[in-house]
């Protein structure tokens, strides 16, 4: 039987493990708030970055060291989050920045009924991957030539990152690529933490499959591309282009953020299909590179009643794009033999 005195010393333990618990969290919290800001410092801040980013974090020590109480320490701590958070979240996206020359131009379009003239398609002539002459190209497609979706799944190093690329199949012309990538400034270079942060703007390539597959197929080193045909109808093909065709036309109007969490190649594809139309959460859509068996699971690809083993093999089109080269019938060579096509 529990005495009178074992009964509050009981609630007072509770009520210790429960403060504990609370500020343990809220320190935690605290920490990746302080981390998050001096990313931003680093990476954002215009002049001194280095300078101005160690500067916020000796401050938080200094705070931390010398102010008593930790509900204050912890004030504090919030406060200066909050600061760099506001002067954060103004920065705006340009398109009037010194580009470099493969992501140059922006791609735009105009619809007249059943015709959509792209502007501004990427066809460049490549010697390396970073020597080539840059094409921009003006083609007319016809919707009602929509005949269905191809998607390219490219893999440049660790087997659970990829780069999806959508690609339109027309019954009177060539395909047309969406690729959804990070507009890079002449000498920027991709940082996968710095691409958390406002680094770089996104960009859509609207490009002819001899460029954007074939630069990651025959002249980066490393890469491997997989081409899956996809079961979406041609009346869903026609819808998808045109969500595609609208985001081009804002993003020429009003410059958009890239994000390697929330806005990336695939999210950025999801978030493109009306909310009742989204397909539903996966962490595979975060974790890409396990984004083609997820699609397999879902029923999203011919597959000739191959399993997903044999036919991801089979999907690999890399020696077939080297041998196709800069055939003008690249992408039918690409194609042959392949599950679904």
């Amino acid at each position: 039987m529990m005495t009178s005195t074992q009964e509050p010393n009981r609630h007072t333990r509770a009520r210790c493990l429960r403060r504990f618990v609370l500020l343990a969290l809220l320190w935690i919290i605290a920490g990746g708030c302080t981390a998050w800001a001096f990313g931003a410092l680093h990476f954002d801040f215009p002049i001194l970055r280095v300078v101005v980013a160690w500067g916020f974090l000796a401050a938080v020590a200094a705070v931390l060291y010398f102010v008593r109480g930790v509900w204050k320490k912890l004030a504090v701590v919030a406060g200066a989050f909050v600061l760099v958070l506001v002067w954060w979240l103004t920065q705006q996206p340009r398109n009037d920045r010194s580009w470099q020359p493969d992501v140059a131009k922006v791609a735009w379009a105009e619809i007249n009924g059943d015709e959509v003239t792209l502007h501004n398609i990427r066809n460049c002539d490549y010697r390396t991957d970073t020597d080539f002459t840059p094409h921009w190209e003006t083609r007319t497609v016809r919707l009602s030539q929509i005949t269905g979706v191809d998607m390219f799944i490219n893999y440049w190093g660790s087997p659970w990152m990829a780069h999806p690329i959508v690609s339109f199949q027309f019954a009177d012309a060539p395909p047309v690529c969406f690729s959804i990538e990070t507009r890079k400034e002449t000498g920027e270079k991709y940082s996968a933490i710095g691409g958390i942060y406002r680094q770089y703007e996104l960009t859509y390539i609207v490009a002819d499959e001899r460029d954007v597959i074939r630069v990651r197929t025959n002249y980066r080193s490393g890469e491997e591309a997989y081409l899956y045909r996809t079961k979406i109808t041609p009346d869903r093909a026609r819808e998808r282009f045109l969500e595609y065709i609208s985001t081009v036309n804002r993003l020429r109007e009003q410059p958009r953020w890239y994000n390697a969490i929330t806005t990336n190649c695939t999210t950025a594809i999801r978030a493109q299909h009306p909310t009742s139309e989204r397909l539903p959460w996966d962490w595979r859509m975060l974790v890409n590179g396990k984004g083609d068996a997820m699609l397999f699971e879902r029923n999203a690809f011919h597959t000739g009643g191959l399993p997903f083993a044999e036919l991801r093999k089979r999907a690999l089109i890399n020696a077939a794009a080297k041998a196709a080269d800069k055939s003008p019938d690249f992408s039918k060579l690409i194609r042959e033999g392949r599950p679904g096509f």
